[in-house]
């Protein structure tokens, strides 16, 4: 029976019920990124960036709250339908401190009271006590109390039941996991006296009640977050005539060293005079506020806590990881302006050349493995190449009958080669046994030769230190969107690379669309190798070992058809970074190598591993970073700031365009393709990560052709009229 195809399994799984299977290259990525928006979100809303509320209601009216709360006490009891209040003892004072924990001012305040023998009350924000927990553990642990202040802060009288009471949860939540207790003391933001009570606060407060808490208000304000001056916080803060009070200062929201120059002083000037510094339930006479939580609810506050310091620690990494990234990748930018220049004055000045001109005919070997809708525009292409050449086309168990398009076309000095199929590198080797010259040209099946692009392409070798040449591969099919892509990914991305290498020394790969080689250089380092699956990555890293020079013919301009679906962009781009990766860690000992060899290994491996597997992984970032600082702010640095770093990258674009004489129009997608095209990539480069770690293996994968690029008439490749049939979407 026949074997099932992908299709026919999918159409059977859905007719038995079972649900199609994400496979794993996009299930991964995608469980990534989930993960990394979930911290980003949480992150977000730790730090009040995301359901953050900073509205403030104006006084209203106060004719509904009762009068024995407005002319009662600073300690506002509504549990239970009550509806009272409570007031300190004389010579006790009650030192509140809101809106932390800060890690700079909560622990030097917490060290002066310490110093000094009192204690306190904390009302903390979730969002602080989340980022740090250790310093509401060490208030409870000195005998200090803790109360809730919200998680975000926000005006609750502008708030639903609902929020009130995930504002409560949370801020308790947080608590619970930073020290294992449980609060019954609440103070809401932006309180004041207990005169101040309107009818907007009122409902809020007995709704707070309901709930179990009691609510805190003050009746001394040292106003020390105005910062008057350390004489006139402590002035505010002391009552007359020996009084009782509830002090409202503060350990976070800013600068608070004039705070904590008071504390110092006003702790004993007071202690002298016979007051008393207890927590609330001390200076009352009361039970502890505090409630130790233990089973599930410790362990649910233990794993908030957790969970925010991760997402905080590895969102820190990453911004910092992007920030190096960004500085390297802005940096490698200008010097790919400045050596790419170079590289063009210098190949262009008048009079240059690598030497005498070559003209030793020159043996082109095409390997070809179902190229029937290609080989015949490759062939007749090199048929019109204006350097002496042979072509032989080695095939490689096709099974479309290439071989016989070939001996049909019945061409001078074109021979064909058959083989079992054995992978590429064992075509070129095969190829490379048969050619009759020492000067070998390489490229695929795909791709066509313009008739000066031989000449060109062999000209370096005048030059006895050069081993092998690098061409300059162009998209011919760029007329639809990826094609598009891909063609400004070919201009900006690869060709002004080569530019950058060839002055570096350091050119990681010949294309196998156009390359050209000194066989004794190839027999030196023993042939296409088959090690890895980038054998043009390979093989060009072994010659720079080996102490050839490997350069880049600007003129020497081929053809190829990229993918044209999303697909067969995928299947291409995993082996390329697949290769590569594979490619590096063989050469790896260059690293610590003497001579050439050591060379290439501490300047081009670094360099490659860098910006053509590391760097790209982390790029997606700017993305996900972009569409937060869009969504929850500061969106208008955040716009500028991509704006940025998309110029820079127009400004190499458009420069790497003026040096390949191409048309400026296609740069109309390049937002897009820095948006779209650079997440497909990435998560390619993340599954090519995944099959290197866990040992995975990735088999040749045979690219579907529709031979839409013909051989050229001028500069540019004509594109034959093509049937829907003939050519797959884009997705």
């Amino acid at each position: 029976m026949a074997p099932r195809t992908r299709r026919h399994r999918a159409a059977l799984g859905a007719r038995d019920g079972s649900r199609p299977r994400l496979p794993m290259r996009l299930l991964l990525p995608v469980c990534l990124l989930v993960a990394l928006i979930a911290m980003l979100m949480l992150r977000g809303y730790v730090h009040s960036e995301i359901l953050a509320d900073h509205r403030i209601q104006p006084e209203a009216a106060s004719d509904r709250v009762p009068e024995k709360i407005i002319d009662g006490g600073p300690v506002i009891d509504t549990r239970g339908g009550r509806t009272g209040s409570l007031s300190v003892p004389d010579h006790h004072l009650v030192l509140t401190f809101d809106d932390g924990p800060d890690p700079t001012w909560t622990p030097k305040v917490l060290d002066v009271l310490k110093k000094h023998h009192a204690h306190a009350v904390f009302f903390v924000t979730g969002t602080m006590t989340s980022r740090y927990p250790e310093l509401v553990k060490r208030m409870v642990d000195e005998g200090h109390e803790v109360g809730l202040h919200t998680f975000n802060h926000p005006d609750l009288s502008y708030q639903s039941k609902k929020r009130i009471d995930w504002e409560l949860s949370q801020n308790q939540l947080a608590i619970t996991g930073a020290a294992g207790v449980r609060t019954s003391l609440f103070r809401p933001p932006y309180s004041s006296f207990a005169d101040a009570m309107d009818n907007k606060s009122w409902p809020v407060t007995e709704y707070i009640g309901s709930r179990g808490y009691i609510t805190v208000v003050n009746n001394t304000d040292s106003e020390d977050w105005k910062k008057p001056g350390v004489d006139e916080i402590i002035r505010r803060a002391t009552p007359h005539h020996g009084k009782g009070a509830i002090v409202l200062m503060h350990d976070s929201g800013g600068d608070r060293h004039q705070t904590v120059q008071a504390l110092d002083r006003f702790l004993p000037e007071l202690q002298e005079r016979g007051y008393r510094f207890d927590n609330l339930t001390e200076a009352l006479g009361a039970p502890s506020a505090l409630t130790p939580v233990s089973g599930v609810d410790l362990w649910k506050g233990r794993a908030w806590v957790l969970l925010v310091r991760a997402a905080d620690d590895i969102t820190g990494v990453l911004v910092v990881g992007l920030a190096v990234i960004g500085t390297l990748v802005i940096g490698r930018f200008v010097l790919m302006l400045l050596l790419s220049g170079a590289h063009a004055r210098r190949v262009r000045r008048k009079g240059f050349s690598w030497g005498p001109p070559v003209t030793e005919p020159v043996s082109v070997i095409v390997p070809a493995y179902n190229e029937a809708k290609c080989i015949e525009n490759t062939v007749t292409s090199l048929m019109a190449s204006r350097h002496p050449i042979e072509v032989i086309v080695v095939d490689d168990g096709s099974t479309d009958g290439t071989a016989r398009i070939v001996e049909a076309m019945g061409l001078p000095n074109v021979r064909v080669v058959r083989q079992l199929n054995a992978g590429k590198p064992a075509a070129l080797n095969r190829g490379l046994a048969n050619a009759r010259y020492d000067l070998v040209v390489m490229m695929d099946g795909d791709t066509v030769f313009e008739p000066a692009t031989v000449g060109e392409l062999v000209q370096p070798f005048a030059d006895p230190r050069v081993g092998a040449v690098a061409g300059n591969a162009k998209v011919g099919n760029r007329d639809s969107l990826i094609g598009a892509w891909q063609h400004i990914e070919y201009v900006m991305g690869f060709n002004l690379d080569r530019r950058t290498y060839d002055i570096l020394r350091c050119m990681p790969t010949i294309p196998g669309a156009v390359g050209a080689f000194r066989r004794s250089a190839l027999e030196r380092i023993g042939g296409m190798s088959d090690d890895t699956l980038a054998e043009d990555t390979d093989v060009t890293m072994a010659l720079h070992r080996d102490g050839w020079r490997v350069v880049y013919a600007e003129n020497a301009r081929a053809w190829t058809e990229a993918p044209e679906s999303v697909q067969q962009l995928w299947s291409q781009r995993y082996r390329w970074s697949y290769g590569t990766m594979q490619a590096i860690w063989k050469h790896r000992r260059a690293l610590v190598e003497r001579g050439p060899s050591g060379r290439f290994g501490r300047v081009g491996l670094p360099f490659v591993s860098l910006f053509m597997v590391v760097a790209p992984l982390l790029a997606p970032l700017i993305d996900v970073f972009l569409l937060y600082g869009v969504v929850f702010g500061p969106t208008q640095k955040t716009v500028v700031a991509w704006l940025g770093v998309l110029a820079i990258q127009a400004v190499c674009a458009a420069y790497a365009f003026r040096l390949d004489r191409e048309r400026m129009t296609h740069l109309i997608s390049l937002p897009l393709q820095q948006i779209l095209y650079r997440q497909l990539m990435y998560v390619v480069l993340l599954q090519s990560w995944i099959t290197a770690l866990t040992g995975g293996r990735l088999r040749w994968q045979k690219l579907r052709r529709t031979g839409v690029v013909e051989a050229p008439g001028g500069p540019m490749p004509r594109q034959r009229a093509h049937s829907s049939s003939d050519r797959r979407p884009v997705a």
